[in-house]
């Protein structure tokens, strides 16, 4: 509670054009003409403070499950909420692409505001630090603000977690008033109220009590106890708006009642991408025509995401306020509820010919007016009523990572997406990318992967599982074209023995990392991971490994899974390290990963080539003494797996899962850059090399 004082008195005093800071007592900030706060319950004025016009209220209620709030109503145990229509929604973005984000506080709220997903946003954590890009994304605020520039147009927020404003910090001159209650929810009802009274236009207010009493559990009295004081402070709030327009008809309210994220069973908030985190709900006092599900129970698959979204809110809360960008400046990823279209589903990936994407999406309700599609702004193409779909030819100058910023229009519905796309230029009529011939040269070990048992084309290494009583791997589909499609080797760390071995373990006749002849190697191979990159969570996943991985400081040689499908390359000899940190992957997408070493020239070079990221490579200078212990524990290389077989077992944390491998190599020496990169822009296997 100090903490957020201290807070609230120092960073956020700063930013505030109507000074409102103070702790949960309610003291320290009262508008002008109204009653200081007490009770909650003060008498609305007689006549309203403010103007007419449209006004909205959006109330943020952190750790309120909607299986729990739909159970409450059913009971009729929060009177004060009945009137709303109340349906099951979604957050998190899209598993597996640029969208997907965190489903806790931080990024929660900062989509509520911005009505985007984190690839603009900017908020991935729940830490004091993060800040909303503004740029890529201005708060409701800045634009309800930027559309209404008459005098007296104000907005406020009112917050029980200091974390939620300091999200805003970096977009000044937006809030007339940023209100940290430091914990107290009675602070956020009397502070809401006494500005409703006031007649501010716009308010976001967050109440945190159901969070804390989460913790005890969904069934426990303190979570329902909860529950039921926070629905009665905010029916305090909806008494307010009805005394208002009761005095004033021409006061047009929209009430919007919502949720940062799901939570899971035990009343806790994983930031995972399963359907308990990724539930929420949407209430209001309206009828939004595009907002299905009302009064149904939340689906159980993924079904869910044909439902309303979290996105949705801001541009929903803008369009009442008369304040919603156009086609050409829309850069939300959610549409305006009241519109009397559905546009749902929009998505986005890379075509196979690597210059164009392919851009999909679901449409219901009103599909009768020429569906647009815009690129960066422009109009690029009109299509037919009820089009759900459109391939965009790509022209660039030059190979490498492009973004765009789509808008889909259909009728009264729009929705922006963020793509990207790895282009190859083509050069006609030079042939196409072919791998190059010198890559047979060196090739010492080779697994095709395309049956079971993985062989050695090279005969000079063996490949199996760590414990037989552990096979945890299975043949499923590579991603090569035809006519070289065939298949790929799937290692399963859930598979695992009574003792916790899992993996695939490869054994060198001679090892290249020990091997005082060899100078310089290289280790490539095809990788893809999950949709949502699971095992990249905590203490991370190994991909590859010779080591005990956990700690990069133990001797040997690991490629390491990590957290926002992050690659990391790491040496270590018992008390040094050197790593190669921050490339990264594009989840349940086949890559390139490839680790060149050069014992001599002492160099690490990594490489991961993304079809979305496009090429990531790096060198970093390691030690003779790091080279020295590049043999690590001498037990061969584990696949998902560290040289032991027991990563998992030993790192609880980190979960186990399926990491897909194919045309896995090993060279005694150093590739060049041109040959690992005819490698991913061929899209061919070793196997075809003559």
């Amino acid at each position: 509670m100090n903490t957020r004082r201290a807070l609230a008195g120092t960073g956020m005093c700063a930013l505030l054009l109507l000074t409102a800071c103070g702790g949960g007592s309610g003291n320290g900030f009262s508008p002008i003409g109204t009653p200081s706060p007490g009770s909650g319950s003060n008498p609305a004025p007689t006549v309203n403070q403010g103007k007419s016009g449209p006004k909205a209220l959006v109330v943020e209620i952190d750790g309120l499950a909607y299986a729990t709030l739909r159970d409450a109503m059913a009971q009729n145990k929060v009177p004060a909420l009945q009137s709303l229509r109340v349906a099951p929604a979604w957050t998190g973005g899209a598993n597996g692409t640029l969208s997907e984000q965190r489903t806790t506080d931080g990024p929660g709220w900062a989509t509520l505001l911005t009505g985007t997903w984190v690839q603009r946003h900017g908020v991935r954590w729940d830490t004091n630090d993060q800040r909303i890009d503004v740029k890529l994304a201005p708060s409701v605020f800045a634009l309800a603000r930027q559309n209404n520039k008459a005098a007296g147009y104000k907005t406020a927020s009112v917050t029980a977690r200091a974390l939620y404003p300091q999200l805003l910090a970096n977009e000044a001159g937006t809030l007339d008033a940023a209100i940290d209650c430091a914990g107290a929810d009675a602070c956020v009802t009397d502070r809401t109220a006494q500005l409703i009274d006031t007649g501010y236009d716009l308010l976001v207010a967050q109440y945190g009590a159901p969070a804390t009493a989460a913790g005890s559990g969904l069934k426990s009295d303190a979570y329902q106890r909860a529950i039921a004081d926070t629905a009665a402070g905010v029916g305090q709030l909806l008494a307010r708006i009805a005394q208002r327009t009761a005095n004033d008809p021409k006061e047009d309210w929209l009430v919007i009642l919502t949720t940062g994220h799901g939570l899971d069973a035990f009343g806790g908030a994983t930031g995972v991408q399963d359907n308990d985190n990724k539930t929420i709900f949407i209430a209001s006092n309206k009828t939004l025509a595009a907002q299905p599900g009302v009064g149904t129970a939340a689906p159980t698959d993924t079904t869910l995401l044909a439902l309303a979204a979290a996105t949705d809110i801001a541009p929903t809360v803008l369009r009442h306020l008369g304040a919603l960008p156009a086609a050409a400046d829309y850069r939300f990823n959610g549409q305006a509820l009241q519109a009397a279209t559905s546009l749902r589903g929009l998505s986005a990936k890379t075509g196979a010919d690597k210059r164009s994407i392919e851009l999909s999406w679901t449409l219901a309700g009103t599909t009768t007016a020429p569906v647009q599609v815009l690129r960066d702004s422009k109009l690029v193409a009109t299509l037919p009523a009820g089009s759900n779909a459109y391939i965009d030819p790509i022209v660039a100058e030059s190979d490498g990572p492009y973004t765009f910023q789509y808008a889909v229009v259909a009728n009264e519905a729009t929705v922006a997406l963020t793509a990207q796309i790895a282009y190859v230029k083509p050069i006609p009529p030079e042939p196409p990318v072919t791998l190059a011939a010198t890559l047979a040269n060196g090739l010492i070990n080779y697994y095709p992967l395309n049956a079971l048992p993985g062989v050695d084309t090279k005969n000079a290494s063996t490949l199996a599982p760590w414990a037989a009583d552990a096979n945890g791997g299975t043949l499923i589909d590579d991603g090569f074209p035809a006519p070289n499609k065939a298949k790929a080797l799937r290692v399963d760390s859930t598979v695992k023995n009574a003792s916790g071995m899992a993996g695939y373990r490869l054994v060198q006749n001679s090892d290249v990392t020990t091997n005082p002849a060899v100078t310089a190697f290289t280790i490539g191979f095809w990788m893809r991971t999950d949709n949502t990159c699971s095992q990249g969570v905590s203490n991370g996943g190994t991909v590859i490994g010779n080591k005990n991985y956990t700690t990069g400081g133990n001797a040997g040689l690991a490629i390491g899974l990590f957290g926002s499908c992050e690659i990391r390359f790491n040496v270590g000899t018992g008390s040094a390290r050197a790593d190669s940190n921050g490339y990264s992957l594009s989840a349940g997408q086949w890559a390139y990963v490839a680790v060149v070493i050069d014992k001599a020239a002492l160099t690490m070079k990594g490489y991961v080539m993304d079809p979305v990221r496009g090429i990531q490579t790096n060198s970093t200078a390691i030690t003779s003494a790091l080279v020295d212990k590049l043999g690590g524990l001498g037990n061969g290389l584990g696949l998902n797996e560290d040289g032991t077989g027991l990563y998992y077992q030993r790192e609880t944390s980190s979960p186990r899962g399926a990491m897909d491998f194919d045309d896995f190599a090993i060279w005694n020496r150093a590739l060049t850059n041109d040959e690992l990169t005819s490698i991913f822009k061929s899209g061919t296997p070793l196997s075809t090399l003559p």
